[in-house]
């Protein structure tokens, strides 16, 4: 009987040793699992997309809205012009635009000393430059040689349209005298560079200046204020005043 206790009171034992063992390894099980449940809480939540949106460069559009907007303008480049109403010869009213200006009005303007914008005879700087430098020789009219009054001939007929005698003499006897205050462009200017009579006639500019074809030089632009063209003038005329 007492072996029989014995017996009893051991297998007794130990059925509550291994209670306590299965209780701590339910606790411990249910700490890991508190613990993956704060770390999972910790980290960042889930990231949501809507559905419905439209998405382009630089801007959401919501669908439900009206995404048809109305065009936007495009800007007109902005130009600055620089602008001088001048009256010709003729006395129409001319305008030149600076920025347009082309580059005879570009090349003249440096060899006159003159602002651009006053350079509105286009067709007076083509016939001077198709002439430049074309070499002198008495009673020439071509390519190849030029008198001075077979230029102003040529200037006269092709750029205002006017028919002058041959001879310089014969030019200033039909022009209708002026005053040198009075020149403008178009106008004639006559000098005696030997002999008694008007032996040289050139055209007038502006700014004191005139072209003609020099025996020195062919055809050229030169200056009224030059000691030796002072003392050569005789006088001015216009042609149908």
């Amino acid at each position: 009987m007492k072996i029989h206790g014995l017996t009893i009171g051991l297998c007794s034992l130990m059925v509550l040793t291994s209670c306590r063992s299965i209780n701590k390894l339910s606790v411990k099980d249910s700490a890991a699992a508190n613990t993956r449940l704060t770390k999972k809480s910790n980290s960042p939540a889930k990231r949501e997309f809507l559905d419905q949106i439209e998405v382009t460069p630089g801007s959401v559009v919501n669908p439900y809205h009206n995404t048809a907007t109305t065009p936007t303008k495009k800007k007109e480049p902005v130009t600055r012009t620089t602008t001088r109403t001048d009256t010709k010869p003729d006395g129409q009213m001319t305008t030149v635009n600076i920025e347009t200006a082309n580059m005879l009005q570009l090349k003249y303007a440096i060899i006159m000393d003159a602002t651009v914008e006053k350079l509105t005879n286009i067709p007076l700087l083509e016939v001077i430059d198709k002439w430049w430098g074309t070499k002198y020789c008495m009673g020439g009219s071509t390519d190849n040689c030029i008198d001075c009054s077979a230029f102003t001939q040529i200037i006269m007929r092709d750029v205002y349209q006017q028919n002058l005698p041959r001879t310089a003499q014969e030019q200033f006897n039909t022009a209708d005298r002026i005053e040198l205050e009075d020149l403008r462009e178009g106008d004639l200017i006559f000098f005696n560079t030997g002999g008694k009579d008007i032996s040289h006639v050139g055209v007038y500019l502006l700014n004191n200046k005139f072209v003609h074809a020099a025996t020195s030089g062919g055809v050229m632009i030169s200056d009224l204020n030059d000691i030796y063209w002072q003392t050569k003038y005789r006088g001015a005329g216009r042609m149908g005043k």
